[in-house]
């Protein structure tokens, strides 16, 4: 567990893996923490240095600003040039694929290589963003919990005794971090930055993702020339979480291939 210092406050991050290896950067989904990636990390390759932080507002990060998706590509980079050495396979899903995305546009000497898991270029609108900010603000996260359950994961996975936490991690996440996210993804529209990358990408979909559709994720994979395209069958928005095996037999290789440069 690390602690580093950024304008609004600490950024929490935490580090697996050798000081000198190749690094690979986790950027979680809105209203999880960085435990999101807790049943995949055994299954990647060995031999990596692995960087996992809480977005501000969320998990043990504090909170203030993240109105702007440029506040989280922000943090990202100074986690980078912080605890990498040298660019780095960043790894994002959901709104963390979008922070992945733009911090490839705006550094993209710090980028080897994206993968792209369960997110899009463009995840909303901003009328759906707002009617989610007035739930919340009417009623509190709790309001909201049991269909962002519906959208996160596929019906057998709702139906074990695991989703009581997940609820709970959702349930927990301060309002205002989780409202500040959300308007960084209503003004958030990666598309025409994203057709302009040339990086190694690999993209990733849940084939019942009630969050970011298979075709959503598609057309984004198409912005990227070259971009690798897999549906998980059976899994929702969070498959590291729903299918690790599956998800990992598609990431390990990647970062085998694109991990050392």
């Amino acid at each position: 567990m690390q602690a580093l210092c950024r304008p609004f406050g600490v950024l929490h991050v935490q580090v697996d893996g050798p000081e000198a290896a190749p690094a690979v950067v986790f950027a979680n989904s809105l209203g999880t923490d960085l435990r999101l990636w807790d049943k995949v990390l055994p299954l990647l390759p060995q031999g990596l240095r692995l960087l996992r932080y809480d977005k501000r507002g969320h998990g043990l990060s504090g909170l203030g600003g993240g109105e702007r998706l440029d506040d989280h590509a922000e943090d990202a980079i100074a986690v980078i040039e912080a605890v990498a050495r040298g660019p780095v396979v960043f790894v994002g899903l959901s709104i963390g694929g979008l922070i992945a995305q733009r911090v490839a546009e705006l550094r993209p000497d710090l980028v080897r290589a994206l993968v792209l898991s369960n997110t899009a270029a463009r995840l909303g609108t901003v009328e759906s963003w707002q009617a989610r900010i007035d739930a919340i603000q009417a009623g509190g996260l709790e309001s909201i919990a049991d269909a962002v359950m519906e959208r996160w994961f596929a019906a057998p996975f709702r139906a074990t005794p695991e989703l009581a936490l997940w609820r709970t991690m959702l349930a927990r996440t301060p309002a205002d971090g989780y409202i500040a996210a959300c308007k960084a993804l209503a003004g958030g529209d990666q598309t025409e930055a994203t057709r302009r990358l040339r990086v190694p990408a690999l993209v990733i979909a849940g084939e019942a993702d009630g969050a970011s559709s298979p075709d959503l994720v598609r057309a984004t994979a198409g912005l990227i020339p070259g971009a690798a395209f897999h549906v998980i069958p059976g899994a929702g928005h969070l498959p590291c979480v729903e299918a690790p095996e599956a998800w990992a037999t598609l990431v390990g290789p990647f970062l085998k291939a694109h991990a050392h440069g």
